[in-house]
């Protein structure tokens, strides 16, 4: 296993108990702008963990269609984050 891949599946673990945070969180401020907010970074979290993983199946597909997914992924979650950040903050 090399080094890149022993420093992604970190990130999956840390990304894993980002999630496992939030989603026991959510279940105590539900509802309100909080709510809203907890929903925002586990949607992102969730994002940036799929393009993270998708490193992991490197052997599977071709580097440039893993680069591909990891970048959309990326913006997506940027992008809602973003958007949902004004979004909320605008109300």
């Amino acid at each position: 296993m090399s080094a890149q891949t022993v420093v992604y599946l970190f990130f999956l673990i840390i990304y894993l108990l980002i999630l496992v945070a939030f989603n026991k969180a959510r279940t105590k401020y539900a509802g309100g702008k909080v709510g809203e907010m907890i929903n925002l970074i586990i949607i992102t979290t969730l994002l940036l963990f799929c393009s993270d993983y998708a490193q992991v199946l490197t052997g599977l597909f071709p580097d440039n269609v893993l680069f591909a997914v990891q970048v959309i992924l990326r913006a997506a979650a940027l992008a809602f984050l973003a958007f949902g950040g004004i979004r909320i903050g605008s109300d």
